[in-house]
């Protein structure tokens, strides 16, 4: 059934103030909030660059905590405006739940974590594992497809929420807990004994993680897409939080074109020609992002991989704003 059209997101942002952005409920490294209800994380930065890109000012966003089984029915609804939430781009997500996802922020796989007193070190070591899952996830569906292709069998133990899912692991309820390998890194930072699990190596799905909008707002999905793409091509133009305001003096097309001295990109997409370089500004270009909250010194501790630039050897490509 077609949803209602929901139009004008942008308009609607300006008029109201602020960006109403669904997160998750509390994800080191990716959204998590301090006791003085200020919220960080990568997932979160995406949220502020967009708001950097349409107010100048990162501070103008509402953060809405949303679980796994109710944040697409909470866009789709209207209850936010962007959802910015380790959530997989898949077919049936875009065309079966009416959204649209504006590209890969962190490419991830799904892997497990075990209690490192199973002595395994594979996932083809799990064969009737008790397996911790989320209910209403793709970890979910894979990890049912993992097992009936390598024709073994395990017990899940499916949980409402990721955090019920680990406590459960913890307590002891199953010795294997599935998610992206990336959320893993995070929940095992909040176990009581840390080193007492350990991450497999083994990766057993490709998950397109990135931010989602309405499907019936293009105008809006092409704002969240192209800040998306120009944090990516700020890093390979070497624009940077720390060197964004030196900018205007560069002689370089693609830089003139990227802070809007040049091509008249921001009135195409609704946003002052400034766009691009507000959202740099706001909160750094990706690699700034990925390191200061994922990244090897950080707590996360999680090396690039895949999220290189194509140019390193990873597969982070932007289209060129021209």
């Amino acid at each position: 059934m077609a949803l209602p059209a929901i139009a004008g997101t942008l308009e609607t942002v300006r008029q109201r103030g602020t960006l109403k952005c669904g997160v998750s409920e509390g994800l080191f490294g990716f959204s998590e909030r301090n006791a003085q209800g200020d919220w960080s994380g990568f997932d979160v930065d995406f949220c502020r660059a967009i708001a950097g890109a349409i107010f100048d000012d990162r501070s103008k966003v509402d953060f809405v905590p949303l679980s796994a089984s109710d944040r697409f029915d909470a866009l789709r609804a209207g209850r936010v405006d962007l959802l910015s939430r380790n959530s997989t781009w898949t077919l049936e997500r875009e065309a079966g739940l009416g959204l649209a996802f504006a590209g890969i922020t962190y490419h991830d796989g799904q892997s497990f974590m075990v209690k490192r007193e199973l002595n395994v070190t594979s996932a083809l070591d799990l064969d009737r594992a008790k397996v911790c899952v989320e209910n209403g996830t793709t970890s979910q569906l894979n990890l049912a497809d993992f097992f009936r292709a390598n024709s073994m069998s395990f017990e899940e133990r499916a949980f409402p929420s990721a955090a019920e899912a680990l406590d459960a692991f913890q307590a002891g309820q199953c010795n294997v807990l599935t998610r992206d390998q990336s959320a893993l890194y995070a929940e095992r930072l909040k176990l009581t004994r840390p080193n007492d699990a350990i991450i497999l190596p083994d990766v057993i799905s490709k998950e397109p993680l990135g931010p989602a909008t309405r499907a019936d707002d293009f105008a809006w999905f092409n704002v969240v897409r192209w800040v998306n793409f120009a944090l990516v091509n700020a890093e390979e133009l070497g624009l940077s939080s720390r060197n964004a305001g030196e900018a205007s003096t560069s002689t370089k097309a693609d830089v003139r074109r990227f802070i809007g001295l040049e091509g008249g990109f921001g009135a195409m997409l609704g946003l002052q020609d400034t766009w691009a370089l507000r959202a740099v500004r706001a909160v750094g270009n990706y690699a700034e992002i990925y390191e200061r909250n994922l990244g090897v010194e950080s707590r996360l501790g999680i090396p690039r991989g895949l999220n290189q630039l194509w140019s390193m050897g990873g597969v982070l490509y932007a289209p060129p704003m021209r």
